[in-house]
């Protein structure tokens, strides 16, 4: 599946059936949009954290692989850097 597939389909997910209803217009693309700016601007905040040290890279990285899982992103399993 591709990466804005699985990005819409979480984000619908999350809208908990709300998508079904009569009369509404999904529009993918602004929903994917809307999802990777969420995404970046947290993974922004992760990486500009200025009280984080070297030695703490694997759980920044941890925590941005996270971020992907959330949003239906899969991560090839690399969760493990060790």
């Amino acid at each position: 599946m591709e990466l804005w597939q699985q990005i819409l389909w979480k984000a619908l997910e999350k809208a908990d059936g709300r998508q079904y209803l009569p009369g509404i217009v999904i529009d993918a693309q602004k929903i994917v949009q809307m999802e990777c700016y969420k995404t970046l601007k947290k993974i922004k905040e992760i990486v500009e954290d200025e009280s984080l040290d070297d030695p703490e890279c694997f759980r920044r990285m941890e925590e941005i692989l996270v971020l992907f899982d959330e949003i239906g992103a899969d991560d090839g399993g690399r969760h493990d850097f060790g």
